[in-house]
């Protein structure tokens, strides 16, 4: 792309920092218009309204772009309407003959870095008006623009859809588990109350040797290699060596389940199958647990990351020194139906298959973002 000239943000958009109105005009009835605080009321590309103003002080217009200007710094939405803006936004307005909205969301989008470290203030980062004005944006023609943002709405559309793919296929992971197995606090179906331990051949902890950077004989699973949502995350690794004698102790393998012991109240309990092939080692924050002929893994994964499972284990959760526990034989004696073996197997074949699918999914979300960020670097560096 030809090299444009680039202007100070002042001189071709006005900039409206805002401000807090008096806190006797908030309301959540429906009088006056919405007020937007900061980043807590952004959506994906709208905000979302979860407070009115009847005596707004700043008020921003439909198509403005809001930006966050206190911590976190940098977020970016789109206003569809008339609205009142607290001290942490500043409403951005194009001079229309100049500039083009989502052009310019774009290239703020980049200059999310940029933008923070303009940020000042020893307990919470903000940038101020004049650092903001000053922030320098390409320019190009303005139909050059629009067709520039055309075009990565497309890309951003595209990835959006597969993100929501990739959410519809969990939420049917969960749907399936309810509609084979029922409520597991009502029990409908009448299954056989047992305990976890009933279920297991080994409950283990995994190793205390610390972990290198250098890639050794075996990856090693932390627990931010657990998500929240039962998945695991292979993204950050770090590796380990294992003597002979250590290996059936410490290596996790296909269809076994790891259980986040120690944790933040909030993440303790992190549960997931392992369905890799090649076998890795785990953690000493990690629980092993080997199912028995009683039990297939992706059953009790399920039932702890369903919602109720959720509840009981952060009710469970004791907190230790700033972190929360559950250790190994509390996971044991956790309560739980036993519904029969084919019928946890048949779950699991679901399971198999919908994970091929996540995977395709996932395989055209990396594909689509280097789309994106390919085309941003392309357009704006």
């Amino acid at each position: 792309m030809s090299k444009w000239e680039k202007v100070k943000l002042m001189d071709i958009c006005d900039l409206n920092m805002g401000q807090s109105p008096e806190s006797s005009s908030y309301n959540q009835e429906g009088e006056g218009i919405p007020f937007y605080q900061g980043n807590a009321d952004f959506g994906d590309l709208h905000p979302k309204t979860r407070y009115f103003c009847n005596k707004p002080t700043k008020i921003a217009k439909r198509d403005d772009l809001l930006l966050s200007v206190r911590a976190p710094i940098g977020a970016l939405n789109i206003a569809t309407e008339t609205c009142c803006i607290g001290r942490g936004l500043a409403a951005l307005t194009p001079r229309g003959d100049l500039l083009d909205t989502k052009f310019l969301y774009y290239v703020l989008k980049l200059k999310h870095t940029e933008l923070n470290l303009k940020g000042t203030g020893s307990t919470f980062k903000a940038i101020n008006k004049q650092s903001l004005s000053e922030i320098l944006c390409p320019l190009p023609p303005l139909e050059t623009q629009k067709k520039i943002a055309k075009t990565l709405d497309t890309a951003a559309e595209l990835l959006a859809m597969h993100k929501q793919q990739l959410a519809e296929l969990d939420k049917l992971v969960k749907s399936t588990f309810y509609d084979l197995f029922g409520d597991p606090v009502a029990n409908e179906k009448g299954w056989n109350i047992g305990i976890i331990k009933d279920l297991a051949l080994k409950i283990q902890y995994g190793t205390s040797e610390k972990a290198s950077t250098e890639k050794l004989s075996y990856p090693i699973l932390r627990m931010n290699n657990l998500t929240y949502e039962g998945n695991m995350d292979f993204s950050d690794m770090k590796y380990i060596d294992l003597s002979e004698k250590d290996l059936e102790k410490y290596l996790v393998h296909k269809g076994e389940m790891l259980f986040n012991r120690t944790n933040s109240k909030e993440l303790v309990g992190k549960t997931a199958v392992f369905r890799e092939v090649r076998p890795m080692a785990y953690a000493g924050y990690l629980v092993r647990l080997v199912p028995n002929d009683k039990a297939n893994c992706e059953f009790i994964s399920a039932y702890l990351n369903s919602s109720y499972g959720k509840k009981l284990l952060f009710k469970m959760a004791k907190n230790i020194v700033g972190m929360a526990n559950i250790n190994a034989k509390e996971l044991g004696n956790i309560k739980i139906y036993i519904p029969p073996i084919e019928l946890q197997s048949q779950f699991a074949t679901i399971v198999t298959q919908i994970e091929e699918q996540k995977s395709l999914v996932k395989k055209a979300i990396n594909e689509t973002q280097y789309l994106f960020d390919s085309l941003m670097s392309e357009y704006f560096e």
